[in-house]
């Protein structure tokens, strides 16, 4: 009797998806034009803000008799007009550097809460009340930090002077209110705090149950179900909730210019008072400065938009390379 071989048929290859071009409705090709619209217009008005802080700032910076990036000194309105952004750029990155070390550990930790330990009727409020923190105004927080956060500071301040001074940073040596660098990034971490509390609680609720399931009938605990699948899939997402934080602690203005003593020094005694930021300076200077000043004070705005850039142009290489070495052991 013959003997008959089966003959393996080739899988039917897949069905393209139909484009919006191919369809032919109205409402793919209205939706289409929209949103490559939206896209196009978004890149102009970021090319013409960049153009215009760039024309402007030329013009102060062909007449600064001091170096632009290393001055310490703000005196547009002088003859020579001397200024420059060394102790901006040193306050504005100190300060969020404070508001992040704060901010998102304890960020994670409360969307972790929300999102995998609270019973279900307290998460709700509680996530309904950090959403709420992050519609309150930056004048609010400005004032509440004013007349409550640097009194009561204070006595923080003189703690750690005592205790951990021998650090260095942490060494008060000017007397004075609790209108520091540190004050500043106490602040903004309460600011961002919701920000990043609620784009990693969303990032948390939406990894795969499978995952999870998975890990616990390994036998695996609560928290080691958190470390090894609830964490590496938020990973990206904990760090684009990091980047929006960074980027309103570096462009806060009213909140910063409220609670800061700014004085044109560098100093590693975060405690001690004084320092200043790109926005605090632009705030308390601009409605007061002549044309040449307020030249200069763009200036220093076009470096803040430079530095937002190179953030959110960091994280977003992070995410990609992050994506990519996901892929890759898949």
């Amino acid at each position: 009797m013959a003997s008959t071989t089966p003959i393996d048929t080739p899988p039917a290859p897949p069905v393209p998806r139909p484009s919006p071009r191919s369809t032919g409705r109205m409402g793919d090709k209205i939706f289409l034009g929209l949103s490559r619209g939206s896209g196009i217009l978004l890149l102009v008005i970021m090319a013409s803000i960049a153009v215009f802080l760039t024309c402007r700032s030329v013009l102060a910076i062909s007449k600064d008799e001091g170096n632009f990036l290393t001055t310490f000194d703000w005196n547009p309105a002088g003859d020579p007009p001397v200024f420059g952004i060394a102790v901006l750029l040193f306050g504005t990155v100190v300060s969020s550097i404070i508001a992040m070390v704060i901010a998102v550990p304890i960020a994670v930790g409360i969307a972790l809460f929300i999102s995998h330990y609270a019973p279900r009727k307290l998460a709700a409020p509680i996530a309904y009340v950090v959403d709420l923190l992050a519609a309150v105004p930056s004048i609010v927080y400005g004032i509440w930090g004013a007349l409550v956060l640097v009194p009561y500071l204070e006595g923080l301040n003189l703690w750690l002077d005592q205790f951990f001074g021998w650090t260095y940073i942490f060494e008060k040596t000017e007397v004075g209110v609790a209108r520091s660098l540190f004050t500043v990034g106490i602040l903004l971490a309460i600011m961002i705090l919701p920000i990043v509390t609620s784009v990693s609680r969303e990032v948390f609720l939406q990894v795969p149950k499978m995952n999870e399931e998975a890990a616990l009938a390994l036998g695996a605990t609560r928290w080691e179900v958190i470390r090894l699948s609830v964490l590496p899939f938020g990973r990206s997402g904990i760090i684009s909730a990091s980047m929006l934080g960074l980027g309103r602690a570096l462009g806060e203005t009213m909140a910063v210019a409220t609670v800061l003593s700014p004085s044109f020094l560098i100093s590693l005694h975060v405690l001690n008072p004084g320092g200043g930021t790109f926005a605090q300076n632009i705030a308390a200077k601009f409605g007061e400065a002549d044309a040449f000043g307020r030249d200069a004070l763009i200036a220093s705005g076009l470096v803040l938009f430079v530095l937002t850039l190179l953030v959110n142009g960091a994280a977003r290489l992070i995410i990609a390379r992050r994506k990519e070495y996901s892929g890759a052991n898949a």
